[in-house]
């Protein structure tokens, strides 16, 4: 049988790597995993025992709604309007969703159909790339560039958009970005807004790492910008923020029309998350509220570790201002080994598990993505193994 919708899909590169390190493992190797971005801090304690008391009541094991519970979106709202000083309305202009990926892949179903075109950056997280895919539309690829603007990413779009043909219909965005770690000012977003409102682009924003951020650095919101709310949605997750990876709670926030249309499409989907979750997550929002700054300087710590270490190893690389992530350019040495065959090398030298940047797209091949997802003394482990096992470094 032909799977149509997923024939088109490479293979999940980074499947090879964790193979390795299992491997590794049984093997009795005590390998540092830097690669898959699972976060490994606890969730808010207070999550945990609100979850608990709300599982107990049986009225919350019924159907709950598709869009959220009430207090959730108004929690949510609240957190927006003292983080960003954005004000939404929790009716029209919030949605909840079954985790970031989910509200991002459903979001591409409302926006584009075979024949349309979006713009995405790469490299990039994998589902900004193949989401349009899924929706039988197709993609202009943008270089995103690793410097802490995306070294002209915005500049690159409008380009790409004015080139194109037929017309792009979304533009997909992520600051700060999952892998390169890139960053944006908030005059770059709202140029970017002021561009998309004179030619009837929407924009879809993915604030994932809206909390974790270094060296005093804020990431703005999009919904700062004068008009956004006429082009753009964005979509924020409790996932990093409060460590709730598992626990699948996100938000789709700002057009309204793009909100009622998702909000129609989940309707027939899902009933949405466990109702347990909600609560647990809207009590979260409302009284954890420096949980957030908590994490950050956990992997602020972290990331000086990895980029100190990494130095003293002999391997200089940028020192991100956002996200649980460093992008390192493959040093020259090893360059031409790719991606793939150079993190390969890592586990099998330096007992270090890497994810090799093609995995997030071809602009990502002369890269490899550390997550800081093991605490500062296994981080200087990892770099002590690197500056021994990469002996042409020295």
């Amino acid at each position: 049988m032909d799977f149509r919708r997923i024939s088109g899909l490479p293979p999940y590169v980074f499947t090879i790597i964790d193979g390795l390190k299992v491997e590794a493992r049984r093997a009795g190797r005590d390998v540092v995993d830097l690669g898959f971005g699972n976060p490994d801090l606890p969730s808010p304690q207070i999550a945990v025992d609100k979850l608990a008391e709300a599982a107990h009541n049986t009225r919350n094991h019924r159907y709950s709604s598709s869009r959220g519970i009430p207090k959730l979106r108004e929690a949510v709202a609240a957190l927006y309007e003292r983080r960003f000083g954005v004000v939404l309305d929790p009716e029209r202009e919030i949605l909840t969703t079954i985790g970031a990926k989910e509200g991002f892949s459903h979001l591409m179903w409302v926006l584009l159909q075979p024949g349309d075109t979006a713009i995405v950056p790469t490299p990039s997280y994998p589902i900004h790339i193949w989401g349009p895919y899924f929706a039988g539309a197709s993609t202009l690829q943008v270089p995103m560039g690793d410097g802490d603007d995306g070294d002209g990413y915005i500049d690159r779009v409008m380009e790409t958009w004015e080139l194109g043909s037929p017309k792009p219909r979304a533009v997909v965005l992520s600051f700060p970005h999952n892998p390169t770690t890139s960053t944006v000012e908030l005059a770059d977003l709202q140029r970017l807004v002021d561009w998309a409102r004179e030619r009837d682009v929407a924009l879809v924003h993915d604030l994932a790492y809206a909390d974790m951020c270094f060296d005093g650095w804020q990431p703005p919101s999009i919904l700062q910008c004068e008009g956004a709310k006429e082009v753009a949605v964005e979509l924020y997750s409790l996932t990093k923020s409060f460590s709730m990876a598992g626990w699948r709670v996100a938000f789709m926030l700002g057009r309204t029309d793009v909100i009622a249309a998702l909000q129609q499409l989940k309707s027939y989907l899902d009933y949405g998350t466990f109702q347990p979750i909600q609560i647990a997550a809207t009590v979260t929002l409302n009284e954890a509220q420096d949980y957030p700054a908590e994490l950050s300087a956990v992997y602020e710590s972290r990331r000086n570790a990895l980029v100190d270490g990494l130095a003293r190893a002999g391997w200089d690389i940028h020192k991100p201002r956002g996200t649980m992530f460093a992008w390192a350019r493959i040093p020259e040495p090893y360059r031409e080994m790719g991606s793939i065959e150079f993190a390969t090398h890592l586990i099998r030298e330096c007992d270090v598990a890497v994810s090799p940047g093609v995995g997030f797209g071809t602009g990502g091949d002369g890269f490899v993505r550390f997550a800081l997802i093991e605490n500062e003394q296994r981080i200087a482990q990892a770099a002590r193994s690197i500056r021994r096992g990469l002996t042409r470094l020295h």
